[in-house]
């Protein structure tokens, strides 16, 4: 039976991994921890939890004898550059905790899996931005993706000298209707469709022909579990994994929308008006290459742009009175 500790769980991907957790082990078996107020998104428990803390940390991992922990407190790229040195110390030495006590654990015969999420960020403008190979130049401009970077060297460090069982995939942008923007570059992708149930026009922090590739947030879970319960001899990349979900720009993606809206809703449009985050952006690929995930461990993904964009349509849904969406 896995015990399983969620850090991180008030995110995007948090939120909705417990759920999918709890829904395979049993949420008895599901322990959600955040820094934040208490929300167990269908986990039994709920952990005020703090990853810098690894005495508290450690304490917990020992006394719920858990077998499997799922890594997710970051500050992510936009919200890095406004604090960078907060960024680096959340993002590394709470990745550096998590493996300290993942090799102690191992070391007194304790087996602890754990998964760690890598982003499109950790590549940079020398990185081929078409089909970015598994393997490839790495020049990261962000703290948030220099962090990614240095915790992917880590992940295969700790692997190769201590034997840590860790499993990363490097994330592109990823949507969902559960949860709101959370200082990504790639939010425009969730924000764009608040505007547009609102019969309102979008103003888009990226130009439009800024090409990045995104995942529904139905195939990142699915391909964080199935990761995760791959077993050991298949998973060959020890850093992380390229996984690929569907590549657009702002103009076609807003093209789509428009396509899928009510006609009551056609005042919607989109204008451009690009901020810091372009910057980001265009050091980033356009498309990735993830055979090596398909090849290793049977990675593919399900969901297209049109699916994606009349599944959002569908369950996003926004309060008239307040102009707030409900997510």
């Amino acid at each position: 039976m896995e015990k399983i500790l969620v850090i991180g769980a008030n995110g995007q991907i948090g939120s909705e991994l417990v759920e999918a957790l709890a829904a395979q082990h049993g949420a008895q078996n599901v322990i959600a921890g955040d820094i934040g107020a208490v929300s167990l998104y269908g986990a039994a428990r709920y952990q005020r939890l703090d990853v810098l803390d690894k005495k508290t940390l450690t304490h917990l991992i020992e006394s719920e004898a858990v077998t499997q922990v799922y890594h997710l407190a970051a500050l992510l790229s936009a919200t890095g550059e406004q604090a960078p040195l907060k960024a680096w110390t959340l993002n590394m030495d709470g990745l550096l905790n998590i493996l300290e006590i993942a090799k102690d654990r191992l070391q007194a015969g304790k087996a602890l899996r754990v998964f760690w999420p890598s982003s499109i960020a950790a590549f940079g403008p020398n990185t081929p931005r078409v089909s970015t190979p598994q393997t490839t130049v790495m020049d990261p401009t962000s703290i948030y993706g220099i962090s990614k970077l240095a915790g992917e060297r880590l992940c295969n460090y700790y692997f190769s000298k201590y034997g840590v069982d860790v499993r990363s995939v490097r994330y592109p942008g990823i949507i969902s209707f559960k949860s709101p923007p959370g200082g990504g570059t790639t939010d425009y992708a969730i924000a764009i469709f608040h505007s547009a149930l609102r019969g309102e026009r979008y103003e888009c922090f990226l130009g439009p022909e800024t090409t990045l590739p995104m995942i529904y947030m139905p195939d990142a879970i699915r391909a964080t579990l199935e990761l995760m319960a791959a077993p050991a001899a298949k998973i060959v990349n020890r850093s992380s994994y390229n996984i690929a979900g569907v590549s657009f720009n702002p103009r076609e993606l807003a093209k789509e929308i428009t396509r899928q809206l009510p006609a009551s809703l056609a005042a919607f449009g989109i204008d451009y008006n690009s901020d810091s985050r372009q910057a980001i952006a265009d050091s980033w690929p356009q498309s990735l290459d993830d055979s090596v995930a398909s090849r290793d461990w049977g990675w593919k993904a399900r969901v297209g742009l049109v699916e994606m964009v009349g599944d959002m349509l569908a369950n996003v849904t926004v309060d008239s009175e307040q102009h707030e969406c409900v997510v």
